[in-house]
């Protein structure tokens, strides 16, 4: 892995542990990991392969993401006090997000360092085709839990924020 991979690997896993400690729902909230994700999907989201069973593998990894997304989504505490949104992701919130992030940096490590005759072997008897179609399935299924997560977020923020008071009471305990 390279510098520049190690430091993005890193600062996506980072980004829950910034919501362990309840904080304002504002902008860079969203716009933080938006931009790395983003980055990383400009740098490494040449292609989608569609040969073999490829979109397959891809749709696979885009669920899995989707659905660690809107898991850590429902776990993030999110209430309303005065004007402002607060957030704070639970434990369960970030076991989530290191499981979904972590399991694509350690399936990089592992394929760099031993595990690239096993990946080649299962890509064969499964029909995907190329390492691009492993690549754009792994950034795939970050994108995805990136952006299911804050969909979730958002939405859950804006119902708390419209909820009357005596339902808002209710809402934070989710």
């Amino acid at each position: 892995m390279t510098t520049t991979e190690w430091i993005t690997d890193l600062a996506l896993l980072l980004i829950v542990f910034r919501q362990l400690r309840e904080s304002r729902l504002d902008a860079m909230s969203f716009l933080l990991p938006l931009g790395i994700i983003g980055f990383v999907a400009h740098r490494y989201l040449t292609t989608v392969p569609t040969d073999g069973n490829d979109l397959a593998l891809v749709g696979t990894l885009v669920a899995v993401g989707a659905a660690l997304g809107v898991g850590g989504g429902l776990c993030t505490r999110v209430r309303a006090v005065g004007e402002h949104v607060l957030v704070k992701a639970g434990a369960v919130a970030a076991v989530l997000w290191v499981l979904g992030m972590g399991a694509r940096m350690t399936f990089q490590l592992w394929s760099e360092h031993g595990g690239a005759g096993t990946i080649a072997r299962f890509s064969v008897t499964h029909d995907i085709t190329s390492a691009q179609a492993w690549v754009a399935a792994f950034v795939l299924m970050a994108l995805t839990e990136v952006v299911t997560r804050l969909a979730t977020i958002f939405v859950r923020a804006r119902l708390v924020r419209q909820a009357p008071a005596a339902a808002r009471a209710y809402a934070t305990t989710a």
